[in-house]
């Protein structure tokens, strides 16, 4: 007995110095094969708080000799300035319009260490829209278009800027429905031991992502090769995985859901009609939990409707920008 007892405690020992030692001796590995600036073959990049942003931009394309207005465009998780291919053109009929890969995702860099705000939490994702603001929108009102995930970001970037952002539009938001994992996990998961692991964890993004796809879809049809390859080229970058990990344990807490009847900021609520991830529900619900708000439903549109109905999402924000003049 007394044997067992030890052979036990040894095989216990074993086990916690694995967990220690070992997920520190795992080397660094990537899928990626190419920079961030040589995978990508559209729009340009800038630097932006020490970072190399992508952006898509489009001049103002209107004919009125009006200051019109910055149009920043929000992309969601496991997006890009991609998922708003077919709409950037027209919207730039009522604004300049910025798209840009929030850290963590498309081809915007993605460091390992930096001084200062995390730029993959909240605070430091505030922190490149100010800069983006102060480069591009200087004398111009702001209008942010915030999608899902993007969305949210958008939503409590005006609740705490409301000098700064003049008209605010959220398609599907992410924000009574968000996904997200209890703050105190990201503790755990920033232990060096799971920090080490934490690329590998992250890793089965590449096929998951799809999945996320076709639920987000509401016509399958349209979920094109073409379609599959735009979401799939940023994880040709190397380090993707890193990043991504980066993202997964940023600091995201925040006030918003508590707060949401203080933005007066007039919004424009987008959703499809049958959106699966973020409900379709919840969207409506927020019109019931803002004070200034415009809903709009768009038919046959699942959680991408500036995707599957380009042309009724372009025409639904070009129309409220045009009344709220």
């Amino acid at each position: 007995m007394r044997l067992f007892r030890r052979i036990m405690i040894w095989l216990l020992v074993a086990g916690v110095l694995s967990f220690i030692v070992v997920p520190l001796l795992i080397p660094a590995t990537t899928t990626g094969t190419m920079t961030n600036r040589a995978v990508s073959t559209s729009g340009e990049f800038v630097s932006l708080n020490g970072l190399d942003v992508h952006i898509e931009k489009r001049d103002y394309s209107g004919a009125c000799d009006c200051n019109a207005p910055l149009i920043v465009l929000m992309h969601g998780f496991g997006a890009s300035t991609f998922s708003w291919r077919d709409v950037i053109t027209p919207l730039s009929a009522s604004g300049t319009v910025v798209a840009y890969d929030r850290p963590g995702f498309g081809f915007t860099e993605r460091p390992t260490s930096w001084t200062g705000e995390n730029p993959y939490g909240f605070a430091g994702n505030f922190a490149l829209l100010d800069a983006i603001i102060e480069r591009f929108g200087a004398g111009k009102e702001v209008v942010l278009v915030g999608h899902s995930a993007g969305g949210q970001l958008a939503a409590e970037y005006t609740r705490l800027n409301p000098a700064k952002v003049q008209r605010l539009v959220l398609a599907d938001p992410a924000i009574l429905t968000t996904g997200a994992g209890p703050e105190w996990l990201n503790v755990v998961l920033r232990i060096p031991q799971m920090d080490s692991l934490g690329p590998l964890l992250v890793a089965g993004i590449a096929s998951s992502g799809d999945d996320l796809l076709r639920q987000s879809y509401d016509n399958q049809a349209a979920l094109t090769p073409e379609v599959y390859d735009g979401y799939h080229q940023p994880l040709k970058v190397i380090g993707w995985e890193r990043g991504f990990w980066e993202f997964t344990t940023a600091p995201r807490a925040n006030d918003l859901v508590a707060n949401l009847a203080t933005i007066a900021t007039p919004t424009l609520l987008i959703t499809g009609d049958n959106d699966t991830v973020v409900p379709t529900s919840d969207t409506e619900e927020l019109a019931t939990l803002m004070p200034n708000t415009t809903l709009v439903v768009i038919s046959q549109s699942g959680h991408l409707p500036q995707e599957e109905q380009a042309a009724l999402f372009a025409t639904a924000l070009t129309d409220w920008l045009t009344r709220e003049q």
